[in-house]
């Protein structure tokens, strides 16, 4: 069968998310397990989401609406743009998929960090693209020189993850006035900004919006509610761009690709700001203890910007992701010594320390 297949997916390994609970307790075991792998928001949805989805299961049997009317018009308000220039997809990673799909020809060559997202390369790999992918600089942020100077006639298109997804470290307002003003506008710079949420107080971060804005209509955001506003599990994203991308991303848009239930929940999601206040303070909480248990520690790691923690723990991280398992608790493995966190509620937090200091005997 794989004589059968594409050449451009013989490269492309599956993406593997993090570990289910009920995989970590038949495994090992164990009746208690604390899941901080994957970024989802530990006090999960509102009570206000859990009521318009229980209200909207009485439309399961329909179709839902194509356009996504409620939303884009609750979105296009809130950030005071056209209607038209939203799209909304199957989470962020659906949308991404179809810039590629609608933009990216064999042998395009695509941008990115080193240690960024990984979807960006499976999608350039999937159309036949080449990554060029860009070590990152120091503190482990985007090296914003290094990547345009990477720029050439092949160049389709350059992502900045910011904050960035697993470094949790940011690209400064003043870095993108810069870095904007060397980019030929027929290569598009995409913003993803899934952590916009955690970020967006910052005096130093910048919102890309602001540059659409401006005039840059190669500039296109991507934002989703799968993780400040608790949702990852209605798979929910949106972009924003100009209305001739978004023309051309509908073209490759499959229909109904948001469900009624993602439809009405993040509506409600969107009006709780309460809860959303509620989620940023105390991810900024478990934020502080982690840094301070970490420092104890010895552990190194950037500040970060998002709901996660890249920690160097000088032990291998799948060794450790291993043994952490065992005590119950699931992290993130990363390339070397590191692991990444997801910041959890203060007694989840606690628990991954203590189990931590057991694995380390301390």
């Amino acid at each position: 069968m794989k004589d059968l297949a594409r050449k451009e997916i013989l490269k492309m390994m599956p993406y593997v998310p993090g570990k289910p609970i009920d995989d970590v307790k038949r495994e090992y075991g164990i009746d208690k397990v604390v899941k901080l792998a994957s970024n989802e928001n530990p006090i999960g949805a509102s009570v206000k989401v859990k009521a318009a989805i229980s209200e909207a299961l009485d439309t399961i049997h329909l179709y839902p609406d194509g356009y996504v009317y409620n939303l884009r018009e609750k979105l296009a308000e809130k950030f005071n743009v056209e209607m038209n220039r939203l799209i909304f997809g199957d989470g962020t990673d659906e949308i991404i998929e179809l810039l590629f799909k609608a933009f990216v020809n064999k042998d395009d060559e695509i941008i990115f960090a080193e240690q960024t997202f990984v979807e960006y390369e499976r999608n350039t790999l999937l159309m036949g693209g080449k990554s060029v992918k860009i070590p990152m600089g120091l503190g482990l942020r985007h090296d914003m020189d290094a990547i345009a100077a990477a720029i050439n006639v092949n160049t389709k298109m350059i992502f900045i993850c910011n904050p960035n997804n697993p470094t949790g470290t940011i690209v400064t307002k003043n870095e993108v006035d810069e870095f904007l003003s060397k980019i030929p506008d027929n290569i598009f710079v995409v913003f993803d900004e899934a952590y916009f949420e955690y970020a967006v107080d910052d005096k130093d971060y910048p919102n890309s919006m602001y540059y659409q804005k401006k005039g840059y209509k190669n500039v296109i955001t991507l934002r989703t509610f799968s993780k400040a506003f608790g949702l990852a599990g209605l798979r929910i994203g949106y972009g924003i761009a100009d209305l001739e991308v978004i023309e051309m991303l509908e073209k490759v848009r499959l229909p109904f690709n948001v469900g009624n239930l993602a439809q009405a929940g993040a509506i409600a999601a969107i009006n709780d700001i309460e809860h959303m206040r509620k989620s940023v303070a105390i991810n900024k909480e478990g934020k502080e203890y982690l840094y301070e248990e970490f420092d104890k520690l010895g552990f190194t790691y950037p500040k970060t910007y998002a709901n996660f923690i890249y920690v160097d723990t000088g032990i291998n991280g799948k060794e450790l992701f291993e043994k952490l398992l065992k005590k119950g608790v699931i992290v993130r493995a990363m390339p070397g010594s590191a692991i990444r966190i997801t910041i959890g509620t203060m007694e989840e937090n606690r628990f991954f320390i203590e189990k931590l200091k057991e694995v380390l005997g301390k």
